[in-house]
């Protein structure tokens, strides 16, 4: 078990540090859950509709890989937001099988109203932090990201060398 240094002031410990960067995950997510409440959306469909908003027509797998979603949840919310009349799927002429999502009128109206207030109200949380702030907070979250994800496919591909 990893214990943390003397020389290691205790909030830079590295598990205080993920506590720190969890309940900062989960107090934004519950103000963009307030933010997009008034839609009659929860957030997976928000973050379908946000997806194909900003980069067009989309695969439902396409989709998943921006909005991060699991295959469960992305399912029910496309599910939910095609019932609601929000998309359409669409075949491909490259690729019958594949079903392409994009929004109908009314989901680029709603979409459009939506996030425009989900990123008034992100603004204004952010306003705490100045423009240098926020340039340091995205290099660094990156970089932790990205180191991450990168330790996790070494890990993955140790476990299948070992058999593990």
């Amino acid at each position: 078990m990893a214990k943390q240094t003397e020389i290691t002031p205790p909030h830079l410990w590295p598990p205080h540090l993920w506590i720190v960067l969890s309940r900062c995950h989960h107090a934004l997510r519950q103000a963009a859950e307030c933010s997009i409440s008034g839609t009659g959306l929860v957030l997976t469909d928000f973050m379908v509709l946000e997806a194909l908003l900003h980069k067009g027509p989309l695969t439902i797998t396409e989709i998943q890989k921006k909005a991060l979603l699991a295959t469960g949840s992305m399912t029910a919310a496309v599910d939910r937001v095609e019932r609601k009349g929000l998309i359409v799927r669409r075949t491909t002429s490259t690729d019958r099988r594949a079903r392409v999502l994009e929004l109908t009128d009314a989901g680029r109206t709603l979409i459009e109203k939506a996030f425009a207030q989900h990123a008034s109200d992100l603004e204004s949380i952010m306003s705490v932090l100045s423009n240098t702030e926020k340039e340091q907070l995205y290099r660094l979250t990156r970089k932790l990201g990205l180191a991450a994800a990168e330790a996790k496919a070494e890990r993955e591909t140790a476990q299948a060398a070992t058999g593990d």
